[in-house]
């Protein structure tokens, strides 16, 4: 069994294992030589390392993808664990399961996809009904489905994470639909089955989690409308209409021309599928950042680029408390100043006055 695993390292931690190499860069140091950023990951989460040393005879040794056998020690920096690589040599093949280095959802897929099929048999929409039975029909599709990670990085990033995620929207959907009852719970349905089925050729998940060239190319909605295309084709009674509200729901669900939707949602099902498909995101980036963030001291975590804030973390936060301080005293009252007697002016009245005080 490998060992270590990400997950179990420890600040200043001498380790000796074998990792996937996730990314690599080349950089120069102040003095102009080499230095190389890197990326390790296993199946229980990825780690930024350094080599400072030695870095000349060892950079062509390997490349992103490769399985590398590594020698170093961790530190935290800014925050977060990382390791500086003393020696990296590539790893005997024979020996790697791939098993230990792709993060998987705990799941089973095949009992994921059961649930799924049991979803789509549900709606009583028979044009949706049918157009879903026949994406699914495809096995190549099915198995790329039930495999696929959400994202390369942000959210359900691991093998299984899209139709996890997906199953989790169905969730929601049922609710909102119940909820709100002028939404038509088959049409969003749909929409929730169907907004990310093109990750299944966006993203590469056979070695480490990278972009295809259609990936880069297309991207996953482009991809989903010319999928999508070719079951219609096969539906030529599906209803043009309805065929126009789905496509629109894929097009528009991530929100905003700036977050890569050619259009905006324009319908109650469009931007319902928007708010619960980045609700399910964003809750699961909560999660994982949480779940990573086990070196900050404080009741923060270091801030989250996904999020674009820190996030509290809200157990340390609750048994932790701190007890109040008790008030600071007040300084004391500085005594008023003495006020000086007013002058008496010399006058003959004045002093006969004074003279009759006295006597008495």
């Amino acid at each position: 069994m490998k060992s270590p695993y990400i997950g179990e390292l420890q600040p200043n931690q001498q380790v000796s294992g074998v990792f996937l190499v996730q990314a690599k860069e080349v950089r120069q140091k102040k003095s102009g030589e080499p230095y190389l950023s890197l990326q390790f990951a296993d199946k229980t989460g990825d780690i930024e390392a350094k080599m400072w040393d030695n870095v000349a005879e060892t950079m062509d040794t390997f490349d992103r993808d490769d399985f590398v056998q590594v020698k170093g020690v961790t530190q935290v920096y800014q925050n977060r664990l990382q390791l500086t690589v003393h020696r990296i040599l590539p790893a005997d093949q024979r020996e790697i399961d791939f098993a230990d280095f792709f993060p998987a959802s705990e799941r089973d897929p095949d009992e994921m996809m059961a649930e799924l099929r049991r979803v789509i048999a549900s709606l009583k929409d028979s044009d949706l009904r049918a157009l879903l039975e026949s994406v699914f029909a495809d096995e190549e599709v099915a198995q790329k489905f039930k495999t696929a990670p959400a994202a390369k990085a942000i959210h359900h990033a691991w093998l299984g994470g899209l139709i996890e995620h997906v199953l989790s929207l169905c969730k929601l959907a049922e609710f909102a639909a119940s909820h709100y009852k002028n939404i038509d719970r088959d049409l969003l349905l749909a929409g929730v089955i169907l907004h990310d089925i093109g990750k299944i050729d966006e993203l590469n998940y056979q070695r480490g989690f990278s972009y295809t060239d259609d990936g880069q190319l297309l991207g996953h909605i482009h991809i989903a409308i010319l999928l999508l295309a070719e079951h219609f084709r096969k539906l030529p009674s599906f209803p043009p209409k309805k065929r126009k509200l789905l496509e629109h729901m894929i097009l528009s669900h991530h929100g905003a021309l700036e977050f890569g939707s050619p259009k905006v949602p324009l319908f109650a099902e469009a931007l319902l599928l928007h708010h619960l498909d980045n609700l399910d995101s964003k809750m699961e980036c909560v999660r994982s950042t949480l779940e990573k963030d086990n070196f900050v001291e404080g009741n923060w975590t270091a801030y989250s680029s996904a999020l674009e804030r820190p996030v509290l973390k809200k157990a340390r936060y609750l048994n932790n408390e701190e007890k109040a301080a008790p008030p600071a005293a007040p300084p004391p009252a500085k005594p008023a100043p003495a006020r000086r007697p007013a002058p008496v002016q010399n006058s003959i009245f004045g002093d006969k006055l004074q003279q009759a005080l006295i006597k008495e």
